[in-house]
């Protein structure tokens, strides 16, 4: 792979004939086989963006999956699905209608091998998979059959680990050469992170012998997280919480928000050993950012990582933007990469 190899955090928008548009919980527009073939069929056209668009390492863009966290749980026994609850999630940023845990999980089949498959036939570069991490799905549903309380939190995480830890393997199996898993709660509960919420990702990856990476950001570019930022105050140092932690850990990868954030740089000496996607595009934002900002924030985040370990990247997920900014913003990671190749040359 090229010298600052570029890639997505994980979601791309899905294409109005799939589903709502701009929504981080659209719905569907088809159901039935209809659906399973809109799904496959959106996924190609993003393999074929993120390839015109010069990205190195490519993702499905999460279409089969109506938000991060569900895609996975929809093929989870033990949780209901009929009965969502209306609970405030990420320390209560805002409210969500999640499903309820209501007995022991188990795995019903494989979840993303129909994407996975697709992906891996249909390009020749490198592929990444994403995840929801234990953690984050823990934060994510309605707890009642754990105990609702810090213990059954833990078992609960370690149990959806080990759930995870299957289709893991098998995302592997399947040809993956990148498995991430995504954490944002790492920045929400920083010291339960750094004890059980570390150990749970680290259950989810035993055994993985492909690439293992973690996603922590503060947020899709919704307005609730949007607010939220704002009351973060001059400096965002909630990594600073996590990262030694994850510096320990097997996991060899780890995707933090960057750009347009008020993340101090130097945060990223913590992971020393690790490889780290630095986020150079900003999803809360419209306007697409030109190679010369891009090559910039590389060249800032090079101060404390080697540049053969610096992958750019997006802050988080595009899910919630248009089709054309995010065609946009994909070329520019490219430009941006390249343009940064060249300086440092």
């Amino acid at each position: 792979m090229p010298l600052f190899s570029t890639c997505i955090a994980g979601s791309l928008p899905k294409p109005e004939w799939l589903a709502e548009t701009q929504k981080l919980w659209p719905q569907w527009k088809a159901s039935g086989d209809a659906l399973l073939q809109a799904k496959a069929d959106a996924t190609l056209l993003w393999i074929k963006m993120q390839e015109d668009a010069g990205l190195d390492i490519i993702g499905d863009g999460e279409q089969a999956r109506q938000h991060f966290v569900h895609g996975f749980l929809e093929q989870v026994g033990g949780i209901d699905f009929d009965n969502k609850v209306k609970m405030g999630i990420r320390d209560n940023r805002y409210d969500a209608m999640v499903p309820q845990v209501v007995g022991p999980l188990t795995l019903k089949g494989r979840v993303h091998a129909m994407e996975a498959q697709l992906l891996r036939a249909h390009t020749h570069k490198k592929i990444k998979f994403t995840l929801p991490g234990p953690m984050t799905i823990v934060d994510t549903v309605a707890d009642r059959f754990y105990g609702g309380d810090k213990a059954g939190r833990v078992k609960m995480a370690m149990a959806f680990a080990a759930l995870l830890n299957q289709e893991a393997l098998a995302l592997q199996a399947d040809g993956v050469d990148i498995i991430q898993f995504d954490e944002p709660a790492f920045n929400v509960y920083g010291e339960d992170a750094a004890d059980w919420g570390v150990q749970a990702l680290e259950r989810a990856a035993q055994g993985l012998t492909c690439t293992t990476a973690v996603h922590i950001c503060y947020g899709y570019g919704i307005q609730a997280n949007n607010d939220w930022k704002t009351s973060l105050g001059q400096e965002w140092r909630q990594y600073e919480k996590v990262f030694p932690a994850l510096a320990k850990s097997s996991i060899r990868q780890v995707s933090l928000e960057c750009f347009h954030s008020r993340v101090p740089m130097d945060l990223i000496a913590l992971l020393q050993g690790k490889d780290v996607m630095v986020g150079v595009i900003d999803v809360a934002s419209e306007t697409i950012e030109t190679p010369q900002e891009i090559a910039d924030t590389i060249g800032r985040a090079l101060q404390f990582v080697a540049k053969d370990r610096l992958f750019p990247c997006t802050n988080c997920g595009l899910a919630p933007m248009s089709r054309a900014v995010a065609e946009g913003k994909l070329r520019a990671l490219a430009q941006g990469a390249a343009l940064a190749r060249q300086r440092v040359a």
